[in-house]
């Protein structure tokens, strides 16, 4: 079915406003494929030292450019859950690969930070930039030119945003994504957050909110909320980066590393030695930009993607802006309940249905464009099935259900759970800022109250211990941007603000940092862009200002008098706490260059 015209019209909208990126892009890659792209260029010393440690076979081979050679990304190690799985992928890479007669070799590791981890700490600060580092850390890896194709070990906040932006950078070569799946279920995810509100109000100690905490993460796989690493993985099946229903399988399964097998022969064949070459930058066009922002919609995704699909996207030459994604809300219907979205995880979403029906329910009604290329082949819609596998131990393949197994948690396109999508953008005097709203109440779409302002998450977890924020407010967390101290997720916000707003008080958060891909029942205007370190609005809003955030009219006010508003000075805070400490000073290039949110907040690209 062809795309609906609305889904048309803003997709030729970014295509035109992205040719000369776009084409500029499209000639370093024709030009590096020209010039030699694999080993034919490398002298006889590069090249022995490129397979010193290979077979003898492998070696004459490799001589010979005979056989592909898969350059392995990994993003591996044992203390994130999510990425602890690949510590056996590259064995399975290599014996998969050589029975299908090519070769492969881990061409360089990347970091992986967990969030979790780093929630309310000094590290949180390096997060958002890892993304890039990532990047060229996988860059660095490529840079060698021994290989015909890359394949990613990637999952979580940061990793999977910064191999693709690698990848893309890398798009002379074909590029398969390798998923480890999400950890099995365990304490669910709302009476997870029940304790921490708990443990908020001195209800429960730390014993409880522990227990409760490991109850929740307690095993190898991606954590089972919908946040931005889940969010990442229906992106990489939506866009045609991984292989047909690889996203959610749970780790340590037959399964799972049947998939992992497919995915290690698929990226053999689709290299320039085969018929059926794919390039990742020729394959990543406009379309599949929309449909990774349609799928992120239609699932109440992560708020984190409106600047990682921007920066993605900026990476193969194509200029996504705030306005495309918030416009694509308006069209997209809800048809996920993933927490905070909903009570079920992602585990449930899979078994309703998963990324296949979802798939097959918006190609129904155009809200997807299925003439795209993938890791798989021509068209989108050969994701419209249910992965399983078969009798001879190999992934087997069938359409996808004609009904969701429960429909409480993955609707129908007929029957969606709202009309649109979860991400809205915001624009008014305070400047630019994103808002989820999938899991916001519509009573509390709208808040106007007054501002109380705080310069620090700390500050604002202080006054809430104290008995000061029993009334209706906007908390205020201002010089979180990016450029001030890397623009941390303020998450451990989230207890307080909602015991507040269980409390009966009207209350939302104004800021310049992120907020978790969790994060979902308190209004929360995010990513304020001009950010307060470089002088925007928010730096002159005043203690009790009234402030009005409204989703639905897509509008962020400070109701002041524009005069009044524009004679106040910028306030300005003291960020050397900052500077130093957990790694801290290394990444001071990283703020000096940094772009604003609306751009990506990358150093790569603004």
């Amino acid at each position: 079915m062809a795309a609906d015209a609305r889904i048309s019209k803003i997709t030729a909208r970014i295509v035109e406003r992205s040719k000369p990126t776009r084409e500029r892009y499209l000639d370093r890659l024709r030009n590096t494929a020209m010039k030699g792209a694999q080993r034919s260029v490398l002298g006889c010393a590069n090249l022995a030292h490129g397979f010193a440690v290979c077979s003898p076979s492998e070696k004459d081979a490799l001589a010979g450019d005979r056989v592909p050679n898969l350059g392995i990304i990994t993003s591996y190690n044992d203390m994130l859950s999510a990425h602890q799985p690949f510590e056996t992928y590259p064995a399975i890479i290599r014996e998969a690969a050589a029975a299908a007669g090519g070769i492969a070799q881990v061409a360089g590791g990347v970091p992986a930070m967990c969030d979790g981890v780093t929630q309310g700490q000094p590290g949180m600060e390096l997060s958002l930039f890892s993304r890039d580092l990532i990047a060229m850390s996988a860059g660095v890896g490529l840079s060698h030119n021994m290989f015909d194709a890359a394949v990613f070990l990637g999952v979580c906040d940061k990793i999977v945003p910064g191999l693709v932006i690698a990848a893309l950078s890398f798009g002379h070569l074909p590029a398969v994504f390798i998923p480890a799946g999400p950890m099995t279920s365990g304490l669910p995810n709302d009476e997870k957050s029940r304790v921490r509100q708990l443990y908020a109000e001195g209800k429960v100690g730390r014993p409880e909110l522990l227990e409760a905490e490991s109850k929740s993460y307690h095993g190898p796989g991606t954590c089972t909320f919908y946040g931005t690493a889940n969010s990442n993985q229906m992106l990489m099946e939506i866009m045609g980066f991984h292989m047909p229903g690889a996203s959610f399988v749970n780790p340590g399964t037959p399964l799972r590393e049947a998939l992992t097998r497919e995915a290690t022969k698929r990226a053999l064949a689709i290299t320039a030695m085969g018929n059926e070459f794919t390039p990742a930058g020729e394959m990543i066009d406009e379309r599949s930009i929309v449909n990774g922002v349609v799928g992120l919609h239609a699932t109440g995704g992560s708020t984190n993607h409106t600047m990682h699909l921007v920066a993605m996207a900026r990476a193969a030459g194509i200029v996504l802006t705030w306005q495309d994604i918030s416009e694509l809300s308006d069209i997209i219907p809800l048809l996920a309940r993933v927490y905070p979205n909903g009570l079920a995880d992602v585990n449930h979403f899979h078994a309703a249905g998963g990324m296949g029906f979802l798939i097959k329910e918006l190609l129904k009604k155009g809200l997807l464009h299925d003439d795209v290329r993938t890791v798989y082949g021509h068209g989108l819609s050969s994701y419209s099935i249910d992965v399983k596998l078969g009798a001879d131990g190999n992934v087997a393949r069938e359409p996808a259900p004609e009904k969701s197994a429960d429909p409480k948690v993955l609707a129908s396109i007929e029957t969606p759970f709202q009309g649109n999508g979860g991400l809205k953008m915001l624009r008014g005097n305070i400047g630019k800022a994103v808002i989820k709203i999938s899991a916001v109440k519509l009573e509390r779409h709208i808040i106007e109250a007054p501002a109380v302002i705080f310069h620090d998450q700390l500050e604002m977890q202080q006054a809430f211990k104290d008995g000061k924020l029993n009334r209706d407010f906007v908390a205020v967390v201002r010089f979180q941007g990016p450029k001030a101290n890397g623009m941390p997720e303020l998450h451990k916000l989230t207890p307080a603000l909602g015991v507040l707003q269980d409390r009966g008080f009207r209350v939302a958060l104004l800021t310049d940092g992120r907020m978790s891909g969790a994060s979902g029942k308190v209004p929360a205007a995010i990513h304020v862009t001009p950010e307060a370190v470089e002088g925007g609005p928010i730096a002159r809003i005043r203690e009790g200002d009234i402030i009005r955030i409204d989703a639905i009219a897509g509008t962020l006010e400070v109701l002041v008098d524009a005069a009044d508003m524009a004679e106040r000075e910028p306030v300005t805070a003291d960020l050397s706490g900052n500077e130093f400490g957990m790694g801290r000073e290394l990444f001071a290039p990283f703020r000096r260059a940094a772009g604003p949110a609306d751009q990506g907040a990358s150093v790569l690209f603004h």
